[in-house]
């Protein structure tokens, strides 16, 4: 529990901010909402009654300029994530930042150097790793449950292909499934093994019918050791978001990996054991981690720099769809 509470202030009323990440923060003793900024203020001010902010500002620029808030929380559009996170360090804001955290490696890393420039806290949106889970899968594997680590599955799926407005279709804007959900696996498997890749190959369907954006990908992501990472991801297919890992004896089956119900099923030595999870909330985890953070009682569990490191593989996975060939990293 973070000693001082945090003042959060959202940028722009997105459904994943109304849905996650603002009861999140509500649920967490750590911070409270305390404003929430749109372009338009019919909009922002709609936003903050129903949802019981006290401040609502018609403009980003109006928001940053409040001295009472502490951080911000921003779910723009990919391509805009950049811009206002710069603005945002200029204010003396820390900030959580939505995945992906940028469009490239290059635009993560300017990031970076401004926050820390600044002196704020830059976090990546990536709640699913603040669950215990995740440290428990990398003590099951350090201690040899499933044997030496062979491989790693992910997947990330679901059909949204309807909606030809999303703002994920739009290629200008970052969309595509790789930005969206593909982030995910890569993350996952950076994670649990510890260690970054040497090189990615990647397939895609580029859909004229949306934005010419990648609906749907499957990738194989190569670690040190010769262990690798396969995964799929799509905006036009099956809802799934699972993940496994392989060892010679036994394997770590995550049949929600990153939403959903949250325990692990270990199978070896001839059995399937479901290990039981607490129920947590993510987005509650991962407020009082940043407030923590913000507050000088704990570093980042996961720094800036390791947002830096993943969009090089995002990099690397979307440089290879395009051209059809293997990339090193």
């Amino acid at each position: 529990m973070a000693s001082r509470q945090i003042k959060w202030g959202i940028l722009g009323c997105s459904s994943i901010g109304e849905r996650a990440v603002i009861p999140g923060i509500k649920g967490s003793e750590s911070g409270v909402v305390a404003a929430i900024a749109s372009r338009t203020e019919a909009k922002a001010k709609e936003t903050a009654e129903r949802l019981e902010i006290p401040k609502a500002y018609s403009s980003y620029e109006a928001l940053l300029a409040d001295d009472e808030i502490d951080a911000v929380y921003i779910p723009l559009p990919n391509h805009l994530h950049m811009e206002w996170t710069l603005k945002a360090a200029e204010a003396g804001k820390h900030v959580l930042c939505e995945k992906p955290i940028a469009l490239t490696a290059a635009e993560a890393e300017r990031m970076a150097e401004a926050c820390e420039r600044a002196g704020v806290v830059l976090a990546e949106a990536f709640m699913y790793r603040l669950h215990p889970r995740y440290e428990k899968i990398r003590e099951m594997i350090a201690a040899g449950d499933i044997g030496e680590l062979r491989g790693i599955h992910g997947t990330f799926t679901f059909n949204g292909a309807a909606n030809k407005s999303n703002v994920r279709f739009v290629k200008e804007w970052g969309g595509g499934s790789v930005y969206d959900i593909g982030v995910y696996p890569i993350s996952a498997a950076r994670l649990v093994t510890g260690l970054e890749p040497e090189a990615a190959t990647c397939r895609a369907l580029f859909s004229p019918e949306h934005g010419d954006v990648d609906m749907m990908a499957s990738g194989l992501v190569e670690f040190p050791n010769d262990v690798s990472l396969t995964f799929d991801c799509g905006m036009w297919a099956e809802f799934r978001n699972t993940l496994e890992i392989l060892g010679t004896t036994g394997r770590i089956e995550v049949p929600s990996a990153y939403i959903g119900p949250q325990n692990i099923i270990l199978h070896a030595k001839g059995q399937s054991t479901e290990l039981e999870m607490p129920t947590l909330n993510t987005y509650t985890l991962q407020a009082d981690a940043f407030a923590r953070a913000v507050n000088g009682e704990a570093p980042l569990p996961f720094a800036p720099q390791d947002a830096v490191l993943n969009m090089r593989v995002v990099d690397a996975c979307l440089k290879s769809a395009r051209e059809k060939a293997r990339v090193t990293l």
